[in-house]
């Protein structure tokens, strides 16, 4: 049982799937049914669609959607509530939101938890809003609970002008840590330094960890956001202070590493990681509410914003996803869905 407003809803839209995985050009526009509600989910009017790592990955075959998720790409989404489901308040009929989707983003309609919404409001841009749930919840759940990272501490991020590093440097910086990143080219160091970054390394050029030990007087980072994996692992390990906390968030370097677990107890580190997509929707929730208590306030007042890249048509998603992976983008890349 659903409500809708009382505008009509079509039967079909248009969304970008994949028939099998593959590079970009899997990637074909077609016509679906609307999505079905759960109990608890709202219907979004898709106006802008966040692109993300994860969505390549899914595309490439390596990270299917969890059960009862839309096969399409798409993790975040902004737009207006069409429809609610039985367990939903009727008050967000009508109502702009950026939401976290389990998938089905890239889509005119896409279907979502309520817990997992925050609102719009009028005056912040749609393709903005689309392009912050993902990392936010992921930066947030990541260096702030998982990492524990305090002010006054320093953080090293790895790929400081991804969506993820561009939202860890400015919500770091929010929260007052100092923020070492690493990048591979100059032009990205210097995006990062109008960020905020502290110090921006250029690891083609520099040994990151001698670099991150001399800005610190030797003492070493208190946090480390990894998403390489790989041999950087026991490098890390090298850049961390004592009791510092090592986090992973992607592999794209390799799932193993090789470490001197000597040094783990000798500097009493903590190494740790999570996967967002497929944790429980209640975990969701809650992190929605925390997030919507402590930072989402700093992007709705124009205190921060997220880093645009490149604003691609729906149509034109193998195009943004092929930009994604020849690592050209700085900040986010988001689809134009519709205009409302």
């Amino acid at each position: 049982m659903t409500d809708s407003n009382s505008q009509h809803l079509p039967e079909t839209m248009r969304a970008v799937g994949f028939d099998a995985p593959g590079g970009p050009e899997v990637l074909t526009v077609r016509e679906l049914a609307l999505p079905e509600l759960k109990p608890a989910d709202v219907l979004i009017k898709v106006a802008y669609a966040g692109v993300n790592r994860p969505d390549c990955i899914q595309r490439a075959g390596h990270y299917p959607p969890p059960p009862g998720a839309s096969p399409l790409p798409g993790l975040e989404v902004a737009g207006e509530v069409v429809a609610v489901g039985s367990e939903v308040p009727r008050e967000l009929l009508g109502q702009t939101v950026a939401a976290l989707t389990p998938g089905g983003g890239y889509a005119e309609y896409c279907a979502a938890p309520w817990g997992h919404c925050l609102p719009v409001p009028e005056g912040m841009p749609l393709a903005e809003a689309a392009a912050l749930p993902e990392t936010l919840f992921t930066v947030w759940h990541n260096v702030f609970e998982r990492g524990m990272l305090c002010d006054g501490e320093t953080l090293l991020v790895h790929g400081g002008t991804s969506g993820i590093g561009t939202m860890a440097i400015m919500l770091a910086k929010a929260f007052e840590a100092k923020v070492i990143v690493t990048c591979g080219d100059e032009a990205k160091c210097e995006a990062a330094r109008e960020l905020g970054a502290d110090l921006a390394i250029n690891y083609r050029e520099t040994d990151f960890v001698q670099a991150a030990r001399d800005f610190t007087g030797g003492k070493g980072v208190n946090v480390v956001l990894d998403m390489v994996s790989g041999d950087y692992v026991a490098r890390d390990l090298q850049c961390l202070a004592e009791d510092g906390r090592h986090v992973t968030i992607a592999v794209l370097g390799g799932p193993k590493a090789e470490l001197n677990m000597a040094l783990v107890m000798m500097k009493r580190l903590t190494l740790t990681g999570s996967t967002l997509r497929p944790r429980s929707d209640a975990f969701k929730t809650a992190l929605a509410d925390e997030i919507a208590q402590n930072a989402w306030p700093l992007f709705t007042s124009g205190e921060l914003k997220p880093v645009m890249d490149q604003t691609f048509a729906l149509a034109d998603a193998a195009a943004a996803h092929a930009r994604m992976e020849a690592g050209e983008h700085i900040g986010k890349i988001v689809l134009k869905v519709s205009d409302g």
